[in-house]
């Protein structure tokens, strides 16, 4: 789906995305060592004691606490990090894959809150709840009009949402509802309760032998989702796997692990971790994979992190399958987090992991708060890495082989067995981004009975192939841009991905994006080939 559809309190958890380590909650016996008595710890709150009860001027200590914890871990690791108490939890919530609420995705059109889809199996389909409905009120609470917004015109109201429609499981909450296609308003008892947060964005048959399953994160539920996905493909009658791990900023190491399972050969090293003794702990596959001899091809990009690439790096490493895109983020380091006991937590790093044959595909970093790692992305743009796979720098004293004989390095992410070029003839103006969203909404929600007739096969093979649509939103966009024949076609492909986002949801707007996706035409000229 596209990203900006999704409610706001779930884009604050992929910002951490790549931070996620081996565990959540998980206690090392070395940062619980910290003795109360310690003279570090003295020294700290003397401090605190000292600015509370004589400083000049009245401050907060607790936000000077953050700050220096923040610093401090700061001169460790660009994944050693503190996680603010107004963060934590929705963070926890996007990687346990579940959160307690009524369970919809919503966006803030005009003055209201419109559902964008209700989410499958969540408390707002069993009240009857569709897409479109504005929600007015949630138990007497005005959550419309113009107060919403600041003097600038700038919604100020949509972070707050969720603290009306989200809380304990079992409580309700009274609904205000307006409904655009019956032109009524009327009230609703919603009870909250445990809502799936979804890790498998797609699955579905290419053709009648490759299916395809796209991974967005490796939650909790991950697992569960891959595998009742990975089995009903192989009843489809799939004899290769297009698993698509591009833009998955990673997760739980054993979630992955699990996922590997599915692919290797019993006693197959999937990976190991070695922590600051110098102690090694080693994973490896057992009897209960359900496709080790089926074919697979494995997707990733420059957004590929942490968990995605211990995936890609195991399978590389054992030799199965074929790693098809751009070189993969760079992230080898572990985490485990420790609560603070005010809400906050730290997320410390305290291990490596390595792929099968050895290497470390952790890219360099240094320490002074790590001004250069991000800036990795556009140094890789500078080089054309990402248009030539000749442009990646390696470094031969980080070289592996694997039992077959093929060379893979370390020192900065996995870098695909076929290289695939990002694609520059897709291009639009952020412009056309913003008012194609809001068109397809409109679109749809006045157009609901004509368009409840669409099936997904037959919108994707036949919705507005006259342009009518089309020419119908550039008619209406405020700026009149004359799009070059490029960006005509890039348009085009979006607007009719965003209405079938709106109808269908995250299924109908890949199948339209894949029908020109790069990559996956890699897959099937491989294919051709070894036919």
């Amino acid at each position: 789906m596209n990203k900006k559809n999704l409610p706001l309190f779930l884009a604050v958890a992929v910002v951490f995305g790549i931070l996620i380590g081996l565990s959540f909650g998980g206690n090392s016996s070395s940062l619980m060592s910290f003795s109360k008595s310690s003279s570090q710890e003295q020294k700290i709150k003397k401090l605190i004691n000292f600015i509370e009860n004589d400083y000049v001027d009245k401050v907060s200590t607790d936000s000077l606490l953050d700050g220096a914890i923040t610093q401090m871990l700061g001169k460790l690791d660009p994944h050693s990090v503190y996680i603010p108490k107004e963060n934590l939890q929705a963070v926890k919530e996007n990687m346990q894959g579940n959160f307690v609420g009524i369970g919809v995705q919503f966006r803030m059109i005009s003055d209201s809150i419109t559902v964008i889809q209700p989410i499958k199996g969540g408390p707002s389909i069993k009240a009857g709840i569709k897409a479109g409905d504005r929600i007015l009120m949630a138990n007497q609470d005005t959550l419309f009009g113009q107060n919403m917004f600041n003097k600038f015109g700038v919604n100020v109201f949509a972070n707050k949402v969720p603290e009306y429609l989200k809380g304990e499981p079992g409580t309700k909450v009274e609904l205000q509802i307006y409904r655009k296609s019956t032109d009524s308003i009327f009230t609703v008892d919603v009870t909250r309760g445990k809502v799936n947060i979804k890790s498998v964005d797609l699955s579905y048959m290419i053709n009648d032998s490759i299916g395809y399953i796209k991974l967005d994160r490796f939650a909790r539920n991950t697992y569960s989702e891959f595998k009742s996905s990975l089995n009903s493909l192989i009843d489809d009658g799939m004899t290769d796997l297009v698993l698509d791990l591009r833009g998955n900023g990673g997760g739980f190491i054993d979630i992955a692990n699990s996922i590997v399972d599915e692919f290797l050969e019993d006693d197959k090293l999937i990976v190991f971790t070695k922590d600051n003794k110098g102690d090694i702990d080693e994973s490896f596959a057992t009897s209960k994979g359900d496709f080790e001899k089926g074919g697979l091809y494995v997707l990733i990009d420059e957004n590929s992190a942490s968990a995605s690439e211990i995936v890609a790096g195991a399978l590389q490493d054992n030799d199965k399958g074929t790693i098809i895109g751009r070189r993969s983020f760079g992230k080898g380091l572990v985490q485990i987090e420790m609560d603070l006991g005010d809400g906050s937590a730290v997320r410390l790093t305290t291990a490596r992991y390595y792929t099968p044959t050895g290497r470390s595909i952790q890219k360099p970093y240094s320490g002074n708060g790590n001004s250069n790692y991000y800036k990795d992305y556009q140094e890789r743009i500078n080089r054309g890495e990402l248009l030539n796979k000749d442009s990646i720098k390696v470094v031969d004293s980080l070289s592996f082989k694997t039992p077959k004989g093929k060379i893979v390095y370390g020192g900065g992410g996995i870098i695909p067995d076929v290289f695939v070029a990002v694609d520059t003839t897709s291009y639009m103006n952020r412009y056309y981004f913003n008012t194609i969203n809001d068109f397809a909404f409109d679109y749809v929600d006045n157009n609901r009975k004509e368009l409840s007739t669409w099936n997904i096969e037959s919108f994707i093979n036949d919705f507005d192939t006259d342009d009518k649509i089309y020419n119908t939103y550039l008619s209406e966009i405020k700026d009149k841009i004359k799009p070059s024949f490029r960006t005509k076609q890039s348009i085009k492909k979006y607007l009719k991905a965003s209405i079938a986002n709106v109808l269908f949801g995250d299924v109908g707007f890949y199948r339209i994006i894949h029908k020109d996706d790069k990559m996956l035409q890699k897959v099937l000229e491989l294919e051709t080939n070894n036919e």
